[in-house]
């Protein structure tokens, strides 16, 4: 069930973190001071002669200098005990005699559902990975070692087993009483109004489990070790846990591994991934057996700008990369874009690091090649321009892929860069050829083509009313792009301070806010600070999230932030805000972030209609249309003042105070 953050606070200020640890430590006499509630202990986590395991009352936090783990009173308790968070809470409680609270029936109903099916998730996983290391996963962990797969990284990949048998995983779940329902909802047996009697669906497979981002098990993948099975590799279906196209494979741990200024590296499976891994390289991801889908690229996106799409050098890797890159040009953006590593022939990530080491592939990710080069590499590359027809049909073709990109900046470069690569390929005599075709043609000829090597500013497919052109002025101007002054919109700057002065929101809500994303690439790094400590689970409580932002250098970027909301009256984001304020603020904040975002998406759709329309008609009205977004984007910009000073007159402001100043 879910805690308010009152009743957590009120449990902890009744009991001092040390008597909740003292249960189980021994205190260091010399070291500890008991009139500071400062004290100190041999580490419970891990086994010392020296006590660097330190707790503070007043802080109600642990640390230790030994081993780096940290929390508070119900992550201790998670960690050490092994007990759920709400097991914690209820411990905590009963030793500060304060009652449980009512719970909300429909919300504990929907909890306990998604945490069964996760706890079933996790049996079928133990069960799996006890199979792989009985008598009957001797032939699985043959092919294991064959692809030389150490036993420590089977087991940090939890890597299990299942039999051929059709009933085995079922029984076993039957025999812990889990119902047929529970299973069958987590996609693990294939059921149906026309089978009898379900079965398992894995059968003689090595098993993947795939985690969540909070490091849960959602479903599996199973490669096949029959050389008969109709499906070398088969994963979940989609469950309440599991969207396909939604996941990545090792995404929680190769978002840690990355860093705050490194990378992610996209490669084609599990095996790549672990191999990977194995060889010290730990930022890698995978699709789940299909291309990369727009969901799971923005996923990456939140964790670095520029991801690395590593594709075999075969042609099934060069389709591969030219699906990727087409799916990303509508959606690349200012610092948004991808890069592409070509393995050798023959060869994939797992081959690679096998038999020369890490080293090569590293060079192989630094060498890796701009979105712009391959685009340019499949267009020049596919044919010989000999005559003015073909050099003509290679720009069309240019213009006519640079067009899918929705961001006006980055298309508008991409058309200049293209012309320069245009200029250099064919040296003196492309520029003649459209020097000449525009004096034939004239003026008003080149605007009607939309003419590719004038770039989107100045092919814009059609004659244009006057005023046209400020429409897209007046919006390069609007505070809805440009922001206020150096800072971040306000309107997200609201989002991410009021989670960070409220973090039981992401706690309460992770799932949802992990999917946000900011235009500000400041803010999408404060954000990820916050997600990834979020995913680490245990008791999430303001002080430990500001203590993460700190600790990855964020803390003077918070202090301009809180600034600005603070100078704008927007007090629903500070800490002083109670929490429904809070939550009401945040609310009406994520609505225009949305509706503004959905608005830049129809604007970038509408201009890239412009530039592909031939008909004088319906130019006009699609300009028209053009305007109507504008109009709607000026009005959003007037809503934004709705939010300030919301709360300060509603009488719930925490603690009975009103706002400062």
């Amino acid at each position: 069930m879910r805690f308010s953050p009152s009743f957590l606070d009120e449990i902890r200020e009744r009991v001092p973190i040390s008597d909740v640890i003292g249960r189980h430590v021994t205190w260091d006499r010399k070291k500890t001071n008991t009139s500071r509630g400062d004290w100190w202990a041999c580490c419970p986590f891990h086994g010392e002669k020296s006590p660097s395991f330190h707790c503070e009352d007043r802080k109600g936090r642990y640390h230790c200098f030994g081993c780096g783990v940290s929390g508070d009173h119900f992550r201790f308790l998670s960690e050490l005990e092994s007990l759920s968070f709400p097991e914690a809470v209820e411990r905590v409680a009963g030793m500060a005699g304060v009652p449980m609270p009512a719970p909300d029936p429909e919300a504990a109903r929907r909890e306990q559902k998604r945490a069964s099916l996760e706890d079933v998730m996790e049996m079928a996983a133990e069960f799996f990975e006890s199979r792989l290391q009985g008598p009957e996963g001797a032939r699985a962990r043959a092919y294991l070692r064959e692809r030389g797969l150490s036993g420590r990284t089977i087991s940090a990949f939890r890597l299990g087993y299942t039999s051929d048998s059709r009933s085995a995983l079922k029984e076993h779940l039957a025999g812990r009483g889990i119902d047929k329902d529970l299973i069958e909802a987590c996609g693990l047996v294939v059921h149906g109004d026309d089978i009898p009697v379900s079965y398992d669906r894995f059968r003689d497979r090595i098993m993947f489990p795939i985690l969540s981002s909070r490091e849960r098990v959602i479903a599996f993948g199973g490669r096949a070790l029959s050389p008969t099975a109709p499906a070398k590799y088969l994963n979940s279906n989609e469950t309440e846990l599991f969207h396909k196209g939604n996941v990545l494979y090792n995404f929680a741990r190769a978002r840690r591994a990355s860093g705050q200024d490194g990378t992610l590296v996209v490669v084609e499976g599990y095996m790549d991934v672990i191999a990977l891994a194995q060889a010290g390289v730990e930022n890698a991801v995978a699709p789940l057996g299909t291309a990369l889908t727009e969901n799971q690229l923005k996923l990456i996106w939140r964790v670095t700008p520029q991801p690395v799409l590593c594709f075999d050098g075969d042609e099934a890797g060069q389709r591969a990369a030219n699906r990727s890159a087409d799916m990303a040009l509508p959606l690349i953006g200012p610092g948004r874009s991808l890069r592409f590593a070509v393995l050798p022939p023959g060869k994939d990530p797992d081959d690679l690091v096998r038999q020369d080491g890490r080293a090569p592939f590293d060079q192989l990710i630094a060498q890796a090649r701009g979105l712009a080069d391959v685009v340019w590499a499949r267009e020049a590359g596919s044919g010989v321009f000999e005559t003015p027809e073909s050099r003509a049909e290679l720009e069309a073709r240019l213009k006519q892929v640079t067009a899918q990109i929705g961001d006006e900046s980055v298309r508008w470069h991409y058309q200049q860069d293209m012309r320069e690569r245009m200029h250099a390929f064919f040296g003196g005599n492309f520029s003649q050829s459209r020097r000449n075709g525009q004096a034939r043609g004239g003026q008003r000829g080149g605007q009607e083509r939309g003419d590719f090597s004038r770039g989107a500013a100045g092919g814009r497919g059609g004659p244009q009313p006057a005023g046209s052109v400020a429409v897209s002025e007046r919006l390069t101007r609007s505070a809805i792009v440009r922001g206020h002054g150096e800072m971040p919109s306000l309107r997200e700057t609201v989002l991410v301070m009021t989670v960070a002065n409220h973090p039981q929101m992401l706690h309460d809500d992770f799932d949802e806010l992990s999917a946000l994303e900011f235009e500000d690439k400041g803010l999408m790094r404060v954000w990820q600070v916050m997600l990834d400590a979020a995913s680490r689970g245990g008791r999430f409580d303001r002080e430990r999230l500001h203590a993460a932002l700190e600790e990855q250098g964020q803390g003077p970027l918070i202090e301009r932030l809180e600034g600005q909301v603070r100078n704008a009256r927007i007090w629903t984001a500070t800490a002083e805000a109670a929490a429904e304020d809070a939550r009401e603020g945040y609310r009406q904040a994520l609505a225009l972030h949305k509706r503004t975002r959905d608005l830049k998406w129809q604007k970038a759709e509408l201009e890239r209609d412009i530039i592909e329309c031939d008909d004088p008609e319906a130019s006009y009205a699609i300009i028209a249309a053009l305007q109507q977004v504008q109009l709607e984007i000026a009005r959003l910009e007037n809503q934004e003042a709705i939010i300030d000073g919301f709360g300060v007159m509603s009488g719930r402001v925490k603690g009975g105070r009103g706002p400062a100043g």
